[in-house]
């Protein structure tokens, strides 16, 4: 029966083609796929059918090999899993109902029965290589947000800033921990700014965090002021209870500067004003 199915796939590739590409537009009808382009999912759908029709024969290595490049396309595109998974379930179903066509209830189990033997090792090779290609990629999208997660830049001899954008949880707290000290280590900083401007929200967690990277910065040496803090920000900081006594804060990363310069003995001067 295997052997029949595969001469019924070679030789039916238009028909199965044409079938699985309106059936799978009933599919691309569903909320997932509504930020895909019609032209995209079309073209991305004449894709995989083409794959699964002129490799579905090959060896498990070599499809394989056909499925790494697709995989890695369609998670660029954000496209889910479950979009591969039910497009080989429509290529089954579709195969069924085409070759079950006038045989008798004994002969469509033994074909299902086929069918689903023929499919699993594809469909188990098809999850396997779209979740290598994700975790890949997710693993390659968290290395370069760690690297750009808390960078300290140096602006000034003595004078380092530490931009903070977006949400802070535990994992990236020791991460900004760990390059500020690094930091101001090595750029010799006497003083250092934090600013917290693009920090949608601070709670106590995270207010926390910055406590205690304020507490680390002092044990090696350098000063730290905590700029940014916008009105809603300062209001959240009261309600929490939260105390900032031990350090400077400022409402903006102009304000920190000029305090910077004036804790490194030196201050912001017009040139009109030297006559």
């Amino acid at each position: 029966m295997k052997r029949e199915i595969l001469q019924f796939v070679i030789g039916n590739e238009e028909r199965i083609s044409e079938k699985w590409i309106y059936k799978m537009d009933e599919v691309g009808e569903k909320k997932e796929y509504q930020v895909i382009s019609e032209k995209m999912y079309i073209t991305t759908s004449r894709e995989y059918i083409n794959l699964l029709l002129n490799n579905i024969s090959q060896d498990l290595d070599d499809l394989s090999t056909v499925l790494h490049d697709f995989a890695n396309r369609i998670i660029r595109f954000g496209w889910p899993l479950i979009y591969v998974t039910e497009g080989l379930t429509v290529f089954k179903n579709t195969i069924f109902e085409l070759m079950s066509d006038q045989k008798d209830d004994t002969l469509k189990l033994k074909l299902q029965s086929d069918l689903d033997n023929w499919l699993k090792p594809v469909q188990d090779e098809i999850i396997k290589t779209y979740t290598g290609s994700w975790e890949h990629t997710v693993s390659m999208q968290k290395i370069a947000l760690q690297e750009l997660a808390a960078p300290l830049i140096p602006v000034f001899e003595g004078i380092s800033v530490m931009p903070l954008v977006g949400t802070i949880d535990t994992e990236r707290a020791r991460q900004i921990m760990e390059n500020l000290l690094q930091g101001v280590v090595k750029h010799r900083a006497e003083v250092v700014l934090i600013d917290i401007t693009g920090v949608p929200v601070v709670d106590t967690m995270v207010a926390q965090h910055i406590i205690q990277a304020a507490e680390a910065v002092r044990l090696v040496g350098a000063n730290c002021l905590l700029v940014g803090i916008r009105p809603e920000i300062a209001q959240t900081i009261v309600n929490l209870g939260i105390n900032l006594d031990q350090i400077i804060t400022k409402n903006s990363l102009k304000k920190g500067m000029e305090a910077a310069l004036e804790m490194t003995n030196r201050t912001i001067v017009n040139v009109g004003d030297r006559h």
